[in-house]
C-alpha cells in the first residue's frame, strides 16, 4: 500500500487505525514528533538525576510503588517489568489487532508526553512498516492498567525477546533472528520506558475501531436485507416513509427507514398488492415494520461508539505521564478502561439485536403459515427437498451465540496487584466478545441474504425492485445458487458470507441505487 501515516501532525483518524492494522500502510514519525520526544526525554532524565524518588522512573510499579530502585539497577527493573508482564495465554490474537495496538501506544508515545526517547518509538515504528507483528495471547489483560499483557508482549519484542507470528500467519516463532533478518536492532530500556510501553488501553480501542468499520458495512447490508424480506413476504413499504419516522426523531432510525425506500423504489412484487385492492393485511409483523427501528438503535449506538473512540484516540495514556509544559511528570488514572469497555458492551448488544430480527425475518419466508404462498422452507419438492431449514437452524444459533455476548463484561471487575488495581475495566474482554458477535452478526444477515434472495426468484414472474434485483445478482456471482433441489448448502452460506465481508453486496446495491446511508 503506498499510503503513509504520518504521526506528530494531523490527529490520527478512525481511517489511519484501518490503513495500518488492515491495509499496511506504512507509518512515519514527523519533525514535531521527533522534537516532542527528545522534551519529554529531557524531563524524565532530570528526575531520573534527581535523589528524590518519581514513581516508575526510580521506584518500583504498582504495589511494589514504595521501594527505591539504584540507579545501577533500573536498567534490569525495566527489563523484569515487560518480561513479568508478558504472561499471556490462549490463541495468538489477529494480526491486525495487533497492529492497531501498536500504531496506537506508538502515538502516545510521539506526543513525548511518555519520556520515552526517540530510538523506542523509531523501533516500534519500524516493527509495523517490516510487517513484524508481535504474537500476543488472547488472554492477560484486565483493562487495567490499561492493556498491560498485551502491550508487553509487543515491548518485550522490541527487546528482541519474546515471540511474533510466523510467516504461516498462525504460528509464534522467536523475535531475536527475525530482528535480525530485518535488520532491527533491539531496544535496552531506559527509566520509565517499561511504563510507558505498556500502560494504555490501545488494545481495547483497536477493536473498537476496528468492530466500527464493520458494523458500518453491516448496517448498510441488514437494511438491504430487511427491504428484501419485506419484498418477498409481501409486505409494505409505506411504514418506511420520512413523515412517520420525523416525528420520532431519532437520527439511525430515519436513515434505515430512507434507505428501506431506495432499496425498494421500483418494485414491481411490492406494486402487486398495493392498497386497496389487492392488500388484506392491516399491519406487517414487527420484525418486517420495526425494521428502521431496530437497526436506527443500531446506528445510533454506534454514533456514541464513535464518540469515545474518538475522544480516547485523541488521548494520552500513561502513568506516570510527563506533563511538557512545566516539566512534571504526574500520577494518573487515565489508563482505566472503563469509557471504551461500556461502549463496547453496547455494541455487542447492539449486534444481538440486530441479529435477532433478522432472523425472525427468516423465519417467517421459510413457514408456509406466514409467507404469504411461498413453498414450505423455499424447498423444490417440500417432503423431498428440506429447502433452507437447517440454513435457519444455522442462524438462530448464531443469534443464541450473540445473546450469550451481549453479557456485559464491564460489570465484571476483579481485583489484582495485591488490591493496588482493586476495580478494572475489563475492556479488553468486551473487545474480544465484541469482535465474535460482529463476526456473528454478519454470518446471521447472509443467511437471511440467501432466503430473501431465493424467496423473491420464487415470487417470479413477478420482478423485483432494482435495489434487491442487485443484491441478489451480486449474490449469484458470488456463488450462492438460487432455487432449485437440495445441494450442499455449506459453502454457499460461505459465498454469501465472503461477499457481505468484502463488501461487494452493499456496493452491487449502491451501484443500483445510489450511496445508501
Amino acid at each position: 500500500m503506498s499510503q503513509t501515516v504520518v504521526l506528530g501532525e494531523a490527529d490520527l483518524t478512525f481511517g489511519d487505525v484501518v490503513a495500518v492494522a488492515r491495509g499496511g500502510a506504512r507509518v512515519e514519525l514527523s519533525a514535531t514528533a521527533l522534537k516532542a520526544l527528545a522534551e519529554g526525554r529531557a524531563v524524565v532524565e532530570r528526575l531520573a538525576a534527581a535523589p528524590t524518588p518519581a514513581y516508575g522512573i526510580s521506584t518500583g510499579f504498582g504495589a511494589l510503588a514504595t521501594r527505591h530502585i539504584d540507579p545501577e539497577m533500573r536498567a534490569q527493573l525495566q527489563r523484569s517489568l515487560i518480561r513479568s508482564h508478558a504472561a499471556g495465554m490462549g490463541p495468538l490474537v489477529e494480526p491486525e489487532v495487533i497492529r492497531a495496538l501498536t500504531l496506537m501506544r506508538l502515538k502516545t508515545l510521539a506526543t513525548g508526553h511518555t519520556g520515552v526517547r526517540p530510538v523506542v518509538a523509531e523501533t516500534m515504528a519500524a516493527l509495523l512498516n517490516s510487517g513484524i507483528t508481535p504474537a500476543v495471547r488472547e488472554f492477560g489483560s484486565l483493562g487495567c492498567s490499561g492493556d498491560l499483557a498485551p502491550l508487553s508482549h509487543v515491548a518485550l519484542v522490541l527487546m528482541g525477546e519474546g515471540e511474533v507470528v510466523g510467516a504461516d500467519g498462525v504460528s509464534a516463532v522467536p523475535a531475536g533472528p527475525v530482528l535480525a533478518e530485518h535488520g532491527i536492532e533491539p531496544v535496552e530500556l531506559a527509566p520509565k520506558e517499561g511504563l510507558a510501553l505498556i500502560n494504555g488501553t490501545d488494545g481495547m480501542l483497536g477493536m473498537l475501531i476496528l468492530a466500527l468499520g464493520d458494523l458500518t458495512e453491516l448496517v448498510k447490508t441488514a437494511d438491504i436485507s430487511a427491504a428484501m424480506s419485506v419484498e418477498a413476504l409481501l409486505g409494505t413499504d409505506k411504514v418506511f416513509r420520512a413523515e412517520l419516522h420525523a416525528i420520532r426523531p431519532h437520527p439511525g432510525q430515519a436513515a434505515s427507514a430512507a434507505n428501506l425506500l431506495k432499496v425498494l423504489d421500483g418494485s414491481p412484487i411490492m406494486e402487486s398488492h398495493r392498497e386497496p385492492n389487492e392488500c388484506t393485511r392491516v399491519q406487517d409483523a414487527y420484525s418486517l415494520r420495526c425494521a428502521p427501528q431496530v437497526a436506527g438503535a443500531t446506528r445510533d449506538t454506534m454514533a456514541h461508539a464513535a464518540t469515545v473512540a474518538e475522544r480516547e484516540l485523541a488521548s494520552i495514556i500513561d502513568n506516570p505521564v510527563v506533563l511538557l509544559a512545566d516539566g512534571r511528570v504526574e500520577s494518573n488514572g487515565n489508563f482505566h478502561g472503563a469509557p471504551v469497555a461500556l461502549v463496547l458492551d453496547f455494541l455487542a448488544i447492539a449486534a444481538a439485536d440486530l441479529g435477532s430480527i433478522a432472523e425472525r425475518r427468516t423465519d417467517r419466508m421459510l413457514d408456509v403459515a406466514r409467507s404469504h404462498g411461498l413453498p414450505p422452507f423455499l424447498a423444490d419438492d417440500p417432503g423431498v427437498d428440506s429447502g433452507l431449514m437447517i440454513a435457519q437452524y444455522t442462524q438462530a444459533a448464531l443469534v443464541s451465540e450473540n445473546k450469550r455476548l451481549a453479557v456485559p463484561a464491564s460489570v465484571d471487575s476483579i481485583p489484582s496487584s495485591a488490591m493496588q488495581e482493586d476495580h478494572v475495566s475489563m475492556g479488553w474482554s468486551a473487545a474480544r466478545k465484541l469482535r465474535t458477535a460482529v463476526d456473528n452478526l454478519r454470518r446471521i444477515l447472509s443467511v437471511e441474504l440467501v432466503a430473501a434472495a431465493r424467496a423473491l426468484e420464487l415470487r417470479a414472474p413477478l420482478k423485483p425492485a432494482a435495489g434487491t434485483a442487485a443484491a441478489v445478482r451480486a449474490l449469484r456471482d458470488a456463488g450462492v445458487g438460487g432455487p432449485g433441489p437440495d445441494r450442499f448448502l455449506s459453502p454457499e452460506l460461505r459465498a454469501a458470507e465472503d461477499a457481505v465481508k468484502s463488501g461487494a453486496v452493499v456496493a452491487a446495491v449502491e451501484t443500483a441505487v445510489g450511496p445508501l446511508n
